[in-house]
């Protein structure tokens, strides 16, 4: 809901009672909520004007304002016929032209406007009592708190021509554009053609509404027109005016031209108020410095200060992308200028100055060379004791071949009876260990020099080649007595 156009009525006076008589040009006053008086024997629920019973209560001055305003909310014709008679009556009490009733917030003037409904009320009666209100000082600027709706935005709504021309007559040449929040900040041209109301369409575009203004959606009067083929058989003749009302708007849109670059002029910094200017020194921000929204949009500032949508102190930033909403203009008021969909509003509070990006600092580490060796030395040493090594082994493995192979006996588990009398019934096992018991002591003593006596001896191929053998077997067997031990 948008700022109010009226100022609000002081603490003490904001509920008045019947008889408290206000001229037009005093403040506007709130009237207490109250149920429509009906006759003790009435057989209907609604009050009728026509019936003696029901005049009789209309005219006796113990009746309320707030009562009469409780009537003219019933929404039948026996009452929206006779608004100029119940609208005298409330005028008669002391009511101001510009008062409201407690509970929808609207004053005669709107009340008026809808009373003159098709198949509900009579547009000329209601006209006519409307340029009554007029003259006596109604506003017809003055916007409902729950709706945000003009007089003439409740014109339109409820396709009532000859009350838009009254409104008009009566308002400044650029309100026909006038917008309302609640119908997306569209205009009384928005209002009448989402509501099919061809007769008030008509009536605005021969009065100079502009067919190309568009609402907080970016979309003309035509885009909110409803689909007709979405509309069931039985709406067949809402269907045929909602075809007839988007070729009317259609025709009404300018034509196309090339458009022309956009061309940014140099803005002049806007004045700012004292509360602005306060609250900006506290933030370290200045008008045209970078900034963050919830620190995610960055921008640019270019406004700062109270709106007419909305109270308080607001931000207008001019983005650096197409991430915004406008083009620094909100119902039809222009704050500051830029790129259509790069402008943005936000509460002060949610303003920030955008993160700097630190910078990386790339530390260099610095690898030392690592120490070679070299192995010219020292490799072929090793390389030639691991090809005789091989070598050997391979050729004893050919001459000897696969059968000469010897296999690991099998471990036999001794009880516990046998190990206390130390008696072995396997005769290879008594070997074994014994031969275990030998290799221990004698592999530690006559295997270093023999194999020292060995090789100064060999005078011949034939004797050196047996020796090897010899050499060879002892070392297979040593192997077998240590697999044998290990199982």
């Amino acid at each position: 809901m948008t700022k109010e156009d009226v100022s609000e009525p002081p603490q003490g006076e904001a509920v008045l009672g019947c008889f408290t008589r206000l001229s037009s040009h005093q403040r506007t006053v709130i009237h207490q909520v109250a149920s429509a008086p009906m006759p003790s024997d009435c057989e209907f629920s609604f009050f009728n004007p026509s019936e003696p019973q029901c005049r009789e209560i209309l005219q006796d001055s113990n009746t309320t304002i707030p009562e009469l305003f409780a009537v003219l909310r019933q929404w039948v014709p026996q009452v929206q016929k006779n608004i100029d008679l119940i609208g005298s009556e409330i005028l008669k009490r002391g009511c101001g032209v510009n008062d409201r009733d407690g509970l929808t917030d609207m004053s005669l003037l709107h009340y008026c406007c809808k009373a003159g409904a098709p198949g509900i009320g009579d547009a000329e009666i209601a006209a006519g009592f409307a340029r009554q209100l007029l003259a006596l000082g109604a506003d017809p600027n003055l916007r409902s708190r729950w709706t945000n709706m003009r007089a003439l935005h409740y014109a339109a709504y409820f396709d009532v021509p000859e009350l838009i021309r009254v409104m008009l007559q009566a308002s400044q040449p650029g309100d026909i554009d006038a917008t309302c929040s609640d119908f997306d900040f569209g205009t009384a041209l928005h209002i009448a053609a989402s509501n099919l109301c061809i007769s008030a369409v008509k009536c605005l575009l021969e009065l100079g509404a502009n067919p190309a203004f568009k609402n907080e959606k970016g979309q003309c009067p035509v885009d909110v027109v409803p689909d007709p083929l979405d509309m069931p058989v039985e709406m067949a003749d809402a269907a045929a005016v909602a075809k007839e009302l988007r070729v009317l708007l259609r025709r009404a849109l300018p034509r196309p031209s090339s458009p022309l670059p956009f061309i940014l002029q140099p803005q002049s910094i806007p004045a700012l108020s004292d509360k602005a200017k306060i609250q900006l020194a506290s933030m370290g921000i200045r008008l045209g410095d970078r900034v963050a929204i919830a620190g995610q949009k960055v921008g640019t500032l270019r406004f700062c200060g109270s709106t007419e949508f909305s109270g308080g102190l607001w931000a207008g930033v001019e983005l650096d992308k197409a991430e915004g909403k406008n083009n620094g203009a909100v119902a039809g008021v222009q704050y500051f200028t830029c790129r259509m969909k790069h402008g943005i509003f936000a509460p002060l509070s949610k303003i920030s100055k955008p993160l700097e990006k630190r910078k990386t600092v790339k530390t260099s580490t610095t690898i030392r060379p690592s120490c070679r060796i070299d192995s010219s030395r020292t490799s072929s040493k090793i390389n030639a004791g691991i090809l005789s090594r091989s070598s050997s082994s391979s050729s004893l493995d050919s001459r000897r071949g696969p059968e000469a192979r010897p296999r690991p006996l099998p471990r036999r588990r001794i009880s516990t009876r046998q190990r206390k009398d130390g008696v072995s019934q396997n005769p290879r096992t008594t070997s074994a260990m014994a031969l275990r018991s030998s290799s221990r002591t004698t592999s530690s003593t006559t295997a270093g020099p023999i194999t020292a006596n060995l090789l100064p001896t060999f005078s011949s191929k034939a004797t050196w080649n047996q020796t090897h053998l010899m050499a060879a077997s002892a070392v297979v067997k040593l192997c077998v007595f240590c697999l044998c031990c290990r199982f």
